[in-house]
Formats: structure tokens, C-alpha cells, sequence
């Protein structure tokens, strides 16, 4: 971080819970997109894809029973979708909550690695440009994919495999050029 005047750069790792229960549920519902992200590790993907699910709702939205505050879909008209998610909240909520948990007990043995991991990179980029890198927000989902990388899955946020994320060199080689653009 920055001080009085300069710019400031704030980073959000986690392993949300919300995040991999949608991905839980997109890999065993069979929808495909976005189809550059890789599936989660152990989790058998379905083959037949269903219509396009991902569009803003006119309708207000209702939590979806068995997801706690995790879910929430379209009071009206996302009957189906409703159907298929239901039988799988037991298994998605669990999926969720180990991988979480995986992912708070790896972080937490590692005390100020995540700060000095992101620090090296934007030191890095403010060396090759010959400047203080402008102030920026990232958030950065560590995630149990299957293949290993990093993905932007949100204007403001990216996806990192947790196997890429353990290892430091490769790791700042990935982040550089998500910091180099925000930077």
C-alpha cells in the first residue's frame, strides 16, 4: 500500500464459498461457460450442456432452499434451473465449505506470503516501467481448477489455481501481467 498521496493498491485473496458453489454447480449441470475456465479438480463433469443461464433478471430474486445465503435465482422463471440445482445443494455446499477451508489453512500457515507475493510483482512492474504503479483493486479467487493458470473472471477479479498459487516463482510469473494491466 501507498502512502499520504501516493497511489494505493488494494488485493483481495480468497476462496470464497459463493464462487465455488457456482462452480460446482456449473461443472455437474454441464454449462460451459465461460469456456476458457477449466473445471474444478474432482469433480466428474457432466457432457451435455445445457441453454445459456447467465442473464440479468428483470424479476426480483429468491435464496434457493438447502444454499443458505449462497444462491439466490429469479423468483420467476427459472423454474428448471431451480430443479437442477436443488439436488445438488448437500454436495455443492460441502464441496464448498472443504475447499474453503482448505484454502483458509494453507493461507494461514504462510503468514504475509500473500502480501509479499503480490508486492514483489507490482516492485517488478514499477521497475520496468520506470514509474509508481497507479493505484488499483484486485480480487483474486484461489480456486481448485483442474488445469493450472490464471483466468479473469470479473472486471475486477481473477480466478488462480491453487497449485499455481503455492508456487512463488510461477506465480509471480502468472500475476505480472494481470498487475502490469491494472497498473
Amino acid at each position: 500500500m501507498g502512502g499520504a498521496g501516493a497511489p494505493e493498491w488494494l488485493i483481495r485473496e480468497d476462496a470464497g464459498e459463493p464462487v465455488l458453489v457456482a462452480l460446482y454447480l456449473r461443472q455437474v449441470l454441464g454449462i460451459r461457460s465461460p469456456d476458457e475456465l477449466p473445471h474444478l479438480r474432482g469433480i466428474p463433469p457432466r457432457t451435455h450442456a445445457r441453454s445459456e443461464q447467465a442473464h440479468p433478471s428483470p424479476v426480483p430474486l429468491e435464496l434457493v432452499e438447502g444454499f443458505d445465503t449462497l444462491m439466490a435465482l429469479p423468483a420467476e422463471g427459472a423454474e428448471e434451473l431451480h430443479e437442477a440445482v436443488v439436488p445438488h445443494a448437500a454436495e455443492a455446499r460441502a464441496f464448498a465449505q472443504s475447499a474453503h477451508a482448505r484454502y483458509r489453512r494453507d493461507a494461514s500457515s504462510g503468514t504475509g506470503t500473500a502480501y509479499r507475493a503480490y508486492a514483489s510483482a507490482i516492485a517488478e512492474h514499477e521497475r520496468q516501467v520506470g514509474r509508481r504503479a497507479h493505484s488499483f483493486e484486485l480480487n483474486v479467487q484461489v480456486l481448485p481448477l483442474a488445469q493450472r493458470g490464471v483466468w479473469w473472471i470479473g472486471s475486477l477479479t481473477v480466478a488462480v489455481t491453487d497449485g499455481l498459487r503455492g508456487d512463488v516463482a510461477a506465480f509471480d510469473a502468472a500475476i505480472h501481467p494481470i498487475i502490469a494491466d491494472l497498473a
